[in-house]
């Protein structure tokens, strides 16, 4: 439970109304009862207040009051994450080693861990306090984990990757599996190339669930501080992920290819391999990329191209079949003047 004066410093907000309102929950406007905060986006839907049985509302500046307590920030999205999660926070409760979960003689655990039953985990493997592993983990070999990560079930985390602090992996994760490699002889048979590197996942990262990050050749697949990345996020080796870049759902990214900060690709964006994309690149979903991009490049379509003209591009798509038939109507006409030409 947190007063309105806890939430609106929390923010950097400002609070019109009773600031020692209890809030003790978040919810939507349409459903928030006396002790939830609910958060409105646009001024323009104001009237939306006047039937809000919210304990408080976020909104933005251009609202000076309303008929409840209110907090007036600048980004009301932002500010309702922040306390949506302010409020969601719990402390941590370890439940220690369960009986049934498998630690490797030469791996040891601090007290403050929760592992839970048919986890398995490797020898020589550093965790740190406050970890939380969930059922039916793999954790291979001289793995290390930071403080305060959380690892759901069924993740497999293969030998000698380094995940960082207040990392979330969610279930099915695969992080650390052989990259796709192969030389091929005269004969068309495939060789497999060694895949010996490691994964390395820095601090604050997010992978969702059923996501493979692929070890490197040689040396680090490398997520950086921040990314965010989806579920279903296929990640090839000796990639570099810069800080706070997003990859949405479906996202494919072949080997060495390299992130800059604060990249964004849509879903279903397919990257080839050895690129270089600069900071702050924006890619639309559902676009290929074949060639690196300066920073701050917006692309989309496939093969991408610059957004404005793939924007032109595609509002032509609809009128081809017309411009078909206008051709063959330009086609006929011109050949009857030909054959009256030649009369």
């Amino acid at each position: 439970m947190k007063t309105l004066k806890e939430l609106t410093a929390l923010v950097d907000g400002e609070c019109i109304g009773d600031d020692q309102t209890q809030i003790t929950a978040f919810a939507p406007l349409e459903t928030a009862e006396s002790s939830d905060i609910s958060f409105l986006v646009k001024a323009k839907d104001k009237d939306q207040l006047t039937q809000c049985r919210a304990g408080a509302v976020i909104v933005p500046m251009d609202i000076e009051e309303a008929d409840l307590p209110i907090i007036r920030v600048k980004d009301p999205y932002l500010a309702s994450a922040i306390i949506h999660t302010c409020l969601l926070n719990k402390v941590f409760t370890a439940q220690g080693v369960h009986p049934r979960a498998y630690l490797a003689d030469e791996t040891t655990v601090p007290d403050q861990v929760s592992i839970a039953p048919l986890a398995c985990i490797g020898e020589r493997v550093q965790i740190g306090e406050r970890v939380s592993i969930g059922s039916g983990t793999v954790i291979g070999d001289d793995v290390e984990i930071g403080d305060d990560t959380v690892i759901k079930a069924n993740v497999t985390i293969e030998h000698g990757c380094k995940i960082g602090k207040r990392v979330i992996i969610y279930a099915g994760a695969v992080i650390g599996s052989d990259g796709y490699a192969y030389a091929t002889d005269a004969m068309g048979n495939h060789v497999k190339r060694p895949q010996v590197g490691t994964v390395h996942i820095d601090d604050d990262v997010e992978i969702g669930a059923n996501t493979c990050i692929d070890r490197a050749a040689y040396g680090v697949t490398h997520i950086k501080s921040g990314a965010k990345i989806d579920n279903l996020v296929m990640i090839g080796h000796n990639v570099v992920v810069g800080e706070n870049s997003l990859l949405v759902s479906q996202v494919g990214i072949a080997g060495s290819t390299t992130l800059g900060r604060n990249v964004v690709l849509g879903g279903q964006v397919g990257l080839a391999d050895h690129l270089t994309f600069g900071d702050q690149v924006m890619v639309a979903a559902g676009s290929g990329v074949h060639n690196s991009q300066e920073s701050g490049a917006i692309i989309g379509g496939y093969p991408a191209i610059p957004m404005r003209q793939w924007v032109r591009s595609v509002s032509q798509y609809a009128k081809l079949p017309q411009m078909g038939r206008d051709l063959r109507k330009v086609k006929k006409a011109v050949a009857a003047l030909q054959t009256d030409s030649d009369k």
